[in-house]
């Protein structure tokens, strides 16, 4: 029987927009459904809430301070391998479909297919845009459409992104379904424009979307870049209380339809392949008096949808409550396909996990934010925050701005700062242990005293000393050489004098 596993990736979809996480409202019965059928993972976590980082972690398996993509509009570094390279190389047929956003050109792509990817099913945003018939077509898809737009412009479920990425998807599955093979199914939508059928925009017009406490936050305590980025966009929120996105919303039920799709062509020609599906971020959505994304380590945006569904395999309908994150997917990939993972990936497989829940003993979790992207000088420019939370408490160091406590448990809408609070000083100061000793493990080339000495902890760090860290093997390269020795390195810590 071949090993075949499918990978279902949205744009932009939180937790709080999908109904097996307690949103009923939202209509997303297929991801409903595959939650039924399989495993929910109630504490999952991007690496960073930004399109093009938090996709470079997924794929090369390394953090985006690693990996080299610190913003949108960025490419991997050449030794960053991706999972398509590790195993198209093993001779695994490997298949990319939708948005890839990590050429360093810009939103759309350059249309080129990386090494790693089967070329036959390529399909970019540039590929997209110039299946387009017409230079009206290219237009109308750059717009925010009403449900009238649509049908006077005689466009329907064919027209979008999503329709034919997914079309090209069960093509491949179908064609390939006695291969050993790995697709990605990378969905452009819910992001804008919000393109999707009328009947789903009529489904959701005056839609409103209730908001819990926070949406009233007044940010006091908090960073300055977040009560800048809240005077920014305050002109789009409403009253704290509701938000109105109607576009945005019918496409995110859309997209579950899209994926239903994706499904049912598992169900029919490899009913038993592994398929997991989560999102890059999420989006305020008027949370914390904030919308979009950007230089925060809410909820809202660093919490994502993740469910497994392994026939076989997985237990229906079970939940695990543990935190886990997107940079273990690489090596559970790579496990699923009989692989050992390189000494330099940071994550660990989750595959046993997929098989038994219970045995999930994930602590913590780790995040970054460098910059919103390359191009762009606004949303929060140069942003650079480490952060970690684990079972309870979550704990944000920006270094240019003020830090962040919260204490999950107690307060679930992050409201309370804490960092300033003596009496969690001991549980805070651990967590900086952590962060610190999580940059230094992982060769984050941004550590250094900056991250030590902060404000509330009257630390004093110098900058000058440390050992070496050597650069781990990463499976594709010969062995990293000692530079006093020119010998193969022996281990991944040495004193330097």
């Amino acid at each position: 029987m071949p090993n075949q596993a499918v990978f279902i990736l949205t744009d932009t979809q939180g937790t709080d927009v999908i109904g097996c996480y307690g949103r009923p409202e939202m209509k997303t019965p297929y991801i409903d459904k595959m939650a039924a059928e399989g495993i929910r993972f109630n504490r999952a976590y991007s690496t960073q809430p930004v399109c093009g980082p938090a996709r470079s972690a997924i794929f090369t398996g390394l953090y985006p301070h690693s990996n080299g993509v610190l913003g949108n509009d960025m490419a991997p570094c050449l030794d960053a391998k991706t999972i398509g390279q590790r195993l198209s190389g093993l001779g695994v047929r490997t298949g990319y479909i939708g948005k890839w956003h990590l050429d360093g050109t810009d939103y759309f792509g350059n249309g080129v297919c990386p090494e790693g990817w089967d070329p036959d099913y390529w399909f970019d945003g540039r590929c997209y845009l110039d299946s387009l018939g017409s230079k009206e077509e290219r237009d109308f898809s750059r717009l925010v459409p009403t449900a009238k737009d649509m049908r006077d412009n005689g466009h329907d479920e064919t027209f979008t992104m999503a329709h034919r990425s997914v079309d090209k998807a069960l093509e491949f599955i179908e064609r390939y379904k006695d291969e050993d093979f790995f697709l990605v199914v990378s969905i452009d939508e819910p992001h804008h424009p919000f393109i999707c059928p009328a009947e789903y925009l009529e489904a959701f017009e005056g839609f409103e979307y209730k908001l819990g406490p926070n949406g009233k936050d007044t940010l006091k305590d908090k960073p300055q870049s977040q009560r800048d980025w809240s005077n920014h966009v305050k002109s789009h929120l409403g009253d704290g209380e509701t938000l109105r996105m109607d576009a945005f919303f019918a496409c995110n039920s859309y997209c579950d339809y899209e994926i239903g799709r994706i499904n049912d062509a598992i169900d029919k020609w490899i009913p038993n392949a592994l398929s997991i599906y989560t999102s890059d971020h999420g989006d305020m959505l008027g949370s914390h008096a904030l919308l979009g994304k950007g230089p925060n380590m809410y909820e809202e945006i660093a919490k994502i949808p993740f469910i497994v569904r392994w026939n076989g395999h997985s237990p229906a309908g079970a939940v695990v409550d543990r935190p886990i994150s997107h940079i273990d997917l690489v090596p559970t990939f790579l496990e699923f396909f009989g692989q050992d993972s390189p000494e330099i990936l940071h994550g660990e497989s989750l595959l046993a996990v997929f098989s038994n829940p219970t045995v999930c003993d994930r602590e913590r979790v780790f995040l970054e934010f460098n910059r919103f992207e390359l191009d762009h000088d606004g949303f929060g420019a140069f942003s650079p925050t480490r952060c970690v939370t684990n079972r309870r408490y979550k704990l944000a160091i920006n270094l240019t701005d003020k830090d962040e406590l919260y204490d999950l448990e107690t307060d679930p809408d992050e409201l309370r700062n804490l960092i300033d609070d003596e009496a969690h000083a001991e549980v805070r100061d651990q967590l900086h242990g952590e962060i610190f000793e999580w940059m230094n493990r992982t060769r984050d080339p941004f550590r250094g005293p900056q991250w030590i000495s902060r404000a509330w902890n009257g630390r004093a760090a110098s900058s000058w000393g440390g050992p070496t860290r050597p650069r781990p093997a990463d499976g594709f390269n010969p062995h990293t050489l000692l530079y006093d020795t020119a010998e193969p390195i022996d281990r991944l810590f040495y004193e330097k004098h």
